[in-house]
């Protein structure tokens, strides 16, 4: 079951400030020229462009063109109501008034365009990590059992060294983002940070962690 809205005081105060910003838009567009439904669009189109806009800045604070789109649909409705307040002869309405009611279907399509289709803010891609490839171990030598004679003896054979391992290639971005890290420690503390903190830092594989350190040259 859903709950039930309750009305209180903020709410009340958002219908009222709503119907009556709604209805000086309606009335400045309607002195402008714009008459029957035209004059209705306009408050419409005034909302949608600022609701755009504050859904744009709740997931980009920081984009600067959310925050212009936002000041200008803001400022058509403050100019909506303060122009009708009784400081603009709604009998007499200036041309460049005109022109910018005309004009605002335009100007609020684009800027609808450009707050929905912006680019998000993407985070680096991960470092994908090189999987250390398993070294084959040498096959036993097979003994012949159906020899009679038995074989001379031989010296015995020294064991084999280990293959080399493979050399572990570091991507660039996680290297710069491990030298960041580094950067930052030692400015915080005036010391170099160890190799076994930025290891637990990345929280990467040993073979990983063991050539970023020796890029960085960090003991």
């Amino acid at each position: 079951m859903s709950r039930s809205m309750r009305p209180d005081a903020v709410l009340v105060q958002a219908v009222i400030a709503g119907a009556l910003s709604f209805a000086h838009l309606h009335d400045l567009a309607e002195a402008a020229g714009q008459s029957g439904w035209k004059a209705w669009a306009y408050p419409i189109s005034v909302d949608l462009l600022l609701v755009a806009a504050w859904r744009r800045l709740r997931t980009a604070r920081r984009d600067r063109s959310a925050w212009t789109w936002f000041v200008i649909a803001l400022f058509a409705s403050l100019g909506a109501n303060i122009a009708t307040a009784g400081l603009l002869d709604l009998k007499h309405v200036p041309d460049w008034l005109c022109i910018l009611v005309a004009g605002w279907p335009a100007l609020a399509f684009l800027g609808g365009t450009l707050l929905v289709h912006a680019p998000t803010d993407n985070a680096p891609p991960a470092a994908a990590v090189v999987p250390a490839q398993p070294v084959d171990e040498p096959a036993a030598p097979e003994v012949d059992v159906r020899r009679e004679d038995p074989a001379p003896p031989t010296a015995p054979e020294l064991p084999a060294s280990p293959a080399p391992a493979p050399a572990v290639t570091v991507p660039v971005a996680l290297l710069d983002h491990a030298r960041k890290i580094a950067d930052s420690h030692q400015a915080a503390t005036g010391s170099p940070m160890p190799a076994d903190a930025l290891t637990a830092r990345l929280g990467l594989p040993g073979p990983m962690s063991a050539a970023i350190t020796s890029e960085l040259q960090l003991t």
